[in-house]
């Protein structure tokens, strides 16, 4: 079924959560308005990346990191307590499928660490899919904990298997096969990564997986970054392109269907086909007829992996 597609990179309001939330509300609207039944959000969206962590000084920034931090914490996404909810709201008003990445708040266990997520909303306003990103990539570790497999799924939508994997996961081949094991017809590639090496990573992944692949960074410039960041004039500066966003869907086999949208603050929309996907695999099916099973396996522990197990009763 052909499904027309946003691909939102506009910049969100880094460490405020609501004004973010605004802005990928009226994102939706207008791309819905325009006929888009499946809109996505790229890497960590809710509030803002963390970019100012490639940014700060190892050792000498510790303080300001912390204050960063700090107001990170208190504007990350807590999804036990409502704050998906315009969201979710906003899907089943336009009957759209929407793709977010947000910093979430793990609110049941510690209270404190924070997990780099992408959420996939049904048309209906239910929460389809929670990935966290298996291993934050560098300096990232200072701001997000590791997640489990447990969401490294590909879910079934009205136009097709859908899978998502965060920014650097699409370099790692076992997660990239874990999805292609589930006849995954559409990846959406949530990052914060951009420019030619990317987009070549994707027209790989495309080829390889016989998927349509999907990507967005967020474009920002300096100027986007709110007058009350701590620290904001010693990490950026207002004339600079922090994140050109460079946006690109690919076809299954790895040409190019759309963008890339460079250093431009709006939305790309693309028609995209899952049955091209199906039909393209014929050739090279990664999991099917090329995989080879006799003498490769691979084994995907999903469990959820809880820090604390609480028995009040036998």
């Amino acid at each position: 079924m052909e499904v027309f597609t946003a691909i939102c990179q506009r910049p969100p309001v880094l460490l405020d959560k609501e004004a973010s939330m605004a802005v990928a509300l009226a994102a939706v609207a207008e791309a819905a308005s325009e006929g888009a039944r499946l809109i996505t959000f790229p890497e960590a969206f809710l509030p803002g990346y963390p970019t100012w962590v490639w940014r700060l000084r190892p050792g000498a920034d510790m303080a300001l990191g912390n204050e960063i931090h700090n107001q990170l914490r208190l504007n990350a996404i807590d999804m036990g307590s409502g704050d998906l909810d315009p969201l979710k709201e906003s899907a089943a008003q336009h009957d759209v499928v929407i793709v977010m990445g947000m910093h979430e708040l793990d609110a049941e266990f510690s209270g404190s660490t924070l997990f780099n997520t992408v959420v996939v909303i049904g048309d209906d306003g239910t929460i389809l899919n929670r990935h966290r990103k298996l291993m934050p990539t560098n300096p990232e570790r200072m701001v997000w904990g590791t997640g489990d497999a447990s969401g490294l799924r590909v879910i079934e939508t009205k136009f097709g298997r859908l899978g998502c994997l965060l920014c650097w996961e699409n370099y790692m081949p076992l997660a990239r096969y874990a999805l292609y094991a589930q006849r995954m017809d559409i990846l959406v590639a949530v990052t914060w990564d951009c420019g030619e090496l990317w987009t070549a990573s994707m027209r790989h992944i495309a080829k390889e997986g016989g998927c349509w692949v999907l990507s967005s960074a967020t474009a920002l410039q300096g100027s986007d970054v709110p007058l009350s960041f701590p620290g904001r004039g010693q990490l950026f500066k207002d004339e600079e392109w922090i994140n050109p966003g460079d946006a690109i869907a690919v076809k299954p086999g790895g040409a190019m269907a759309a963008g890339p949208l460079h250093e431009n603050k709006s939305i790309l929309y693309v028609m995209i086909d899952a049955e091209a996907a199906r039909a393209s695999r014929k050739s090279f099916d990664p999991a099917g007829h090329y995989a080879r099973s006799d003498v490769f396996r691979l084994t995907v522990d999903r469990r959820q992996k809880a820090p604390a197990v609480f028995r009040d009763s036998d």
